[in-house]
């Protein structure tokens, strides 16, 4: 008989456990008016609500209207992400006693749903954008639902309620036309400009509860405020974790510690005090007031950036976002970029000679092996010229050329870009940029690139660039001239210039001295002669010319081009020297 008794206890708890648990699987398959027993949220009225949306779900805020009431407005605020949000409203034929109310253990709402009655929804809305209901109330028996959910992922949302048919005053006014305009863009800058709000500009000056906030970043238009923060939150977390692993790969992690707590301990004065004013001192604003134009500077070149504009009230803690926009700053001005040919001499000029001033060419070598000889010398008596070599963004060669010839070796790349920055000179300096002997040329920097298809290195040059002559071996009618080779074979040309009988000691031959005096700006009858010569012995490298057909007691200037294959033909030193009157 206990035996029968304890097994039917067992069958009835069985029973009940799998009777109270049997709603809750088909909760979903429940029609709406049957209301579980839940915690209901009451929404308040003239008071800002925020709340949080899991993903997913959705939540519910009751709320109902007094006797009076002519109207309502609803206003939900997302954060950052669009939800769902709908208002509904639930009336009965006759509003239950408020003894049912609190001899029963359902909550209002439930006891609502109980009675016979129909549920109208008045209104929905699914975006991110702040969105507002306004309409007029029902009868005196009827309760609403709002009704708020998110489907990406967990959000906040804020919602008030106002009841009258009258704005809330809550929130700031927008006008009509709630666009941010670009005014101009620069390279650095950009303006901007809004129709103003009517909550600023209805105000007094002396009442400052109102300012505008115009956020610029280079991802996305926010929203509002909330979606703002988020990020600059987002971006903050992220700093103080890499501070954090900093700390904990120091050498020291439990002193740096301490140090940190030490410091910590030790908060500033204000802080405890802050003003409704440093509510959002967090947001970064570049511009803030009461104008409604705005210049934002500091902007990277050839940038997208997008621009919002908030309208904060201060002293409600609420705001309200323009539509927002975006430019892209302009580009830097670049200079262009000259290609230079095979074997081709140039000379570089600078226009700007006030300042530093630049200019950027590229060379394409032929050949497999891809390299070449960039020659440089530069021209402006004594003033230096900075080279810059690169390929695929990185530096390969940087050095400063003067008067003497640089060579530079490319050599492991398709292409090269080469960057020539004149460096600061005195105005005297400048001035002899302008040498008259080379035909009105205003030149800086005398420039050859040329492609070695066998060679490994720069060619080799001279010892030494001086012209020798011999007195014992100077006549009446010729001279002769030694100057330094090299073991290379190459083609030596030698050039006079008469000057007279008082050149020398007139000076006429300081004229004719410049480095950068080519053999392409001499005149063909003032070439000599040209020979090749090789010495496989550096120091034995030593060549002479005998130079006929001169008169008797005159001065000349000779000078000496060594003409190679490639690079620029490099000229030795002039040397002036005068016949003899009597033989």
């Amino acid at each position: 008989m206990a035996l029968g008794s304890l097994s039917w206890c067992l069958v009835a708890a069985l029973a009940l456990f799998c009777g109270s648990s049997w709603p809750q699987v088909h909760s979903s398959l429940a029609p709406e008016n049957e209301v579980p027993l839940r915690p209901t949220t009451w929404f308040p009225e003239g008071k800002i609500t925020s709340l949080t949306l899991p993903k997913g779900r959705t939540r519910r805020l009751y709320f109902t209207l007094k006797k009076k009431a002519p109207g309502m407005s609803v206003t939900v605020s997302p954060c950052d992400l669009p939800i769902e949000w709908s208002l509904s409203a639930r009336t009965l034929k006759d509003k239950p006693l408020k003894s049912l109310e609190w001899s029963s253990k359902k909550s209002t709402p439930e006891v609502w749903w109980q009675g016979p009655g129909s549920e109208e929804k008045m209104y929905s809305f699914t975006g991110s954008a702040v969105d507002t209901y306004k309409g007029l109330s029902k009868s005196h028996a009827t309760i609403y639902i709002l009704r708020l959910r998110s489907k990406q992922q967990n959000t906040r949302a804020t919602v008030y309620l106002h009841e009258g048919p009258g704005p809330s005053g809550a929130f700031p006014l927008l006008p009509a036309d709630h666009r941010v305009h670009t005014l101009g863009v620069g390279m650095t800058s950009v303006t901007l400009s809004w129709a103003p709000s009517a909550s600023i500009t209805s105000l007094p000056q002396s009442q400052k509860s109102y300012d505008y906030c115009v956020l610029a970043n280079s991802q996305k238009n926010y929203p509002s405020v909330c979606a703002a923060r988020e990020k600059i939150g987002k971006k903050n977390d992220q700093k103080e974790e890499k501070k954090e692993r900093r700390r904990r790969v120091t050498a020291w992690p439990i002193l740096k510690e301490w140090w940190w707590q030490q410091w910590d301990s030790y908060p500033e004065a204000q802080s405890a005090a802050s003003s409704p004013t440093d509510e959002y001192s967090d947001l970064q604003c570049v511009c803030q007031g009461t104008e409604s134009v705005c210049t934002v500077s500091e902007l990277l070149p050839e940038t997208q950036y997008y621009f919002d504009v908030f309208v904060i009230d201060r002293l409600n803690g609420t705001s309200m976002a323009y539509k927002g926009t975006f430019a892209r700053t302009h580009e830097e001005a670049r200079a262009a970029i000259v290609t230079l040919r095979e074997g081709e001499l140039r000379w570089v000029t600078f226009s700007d000679r006030g300042s530093n001033s630049e200019q950027f060419f590229t060379f394409r070598p032929r050949g497999i092996q891809q390299s070449g000889l960039l020659t440089l010398q530069s021209c402006g008596g004594g003033e230096k010229v900075k080279v810059t070599v690169s390929s695929k963004g990185q530096v390969l060669s940087s050095q400063a050329v003067g008067g003497d010839l640089a060579h530079i070796w490319l050599q492991g790349s398709p292409s090269y870009l080469i960057h020539l920055e004149r460096e600061g000179t005195t105005p005297s300096r400048m001035s002899d940029a302008a040498d008259p002997a080379l035909g009105g040329l205003m030149a800086s920097v005398k420039m050859q690139t040329s492609s070695a298809y066998h060679r490994r290195g720069v060619p080799s040059l001279p010892s030494t660039l001086q012209i020798k002559s011999f007195n014992r071996l100077r006549g009446c009618n010729s001279v002769t001239l030694a100057w330094m080779g090299t073991e290379e074979r190459s083609l030596y040309c030698v050039y006079r210039r008469k000057l007279g009988e008082h050149g020398a000691e007139a000076g006429g031959a300081s004229a004719l001295t410049s480095p950068c005096l080519g053999p392409e700006s001499r005149s063909d009858t003032e070439r000599v002669l040209c020979k090749y010569f090789q010495e496989l012995n550096p120091r034995r490298a030593v060549t002479t010319a005998v130079i006929g057909g001169l008169e008797p007691g005159m001065a000349y200037v000779f000078d000496v081009y060594l003409m190679r294959r490639w690079g620029i033909p490099i000229k030795y030193a002039s040397k002036m020297l005068k016949t003899r009157k009597e033989c």
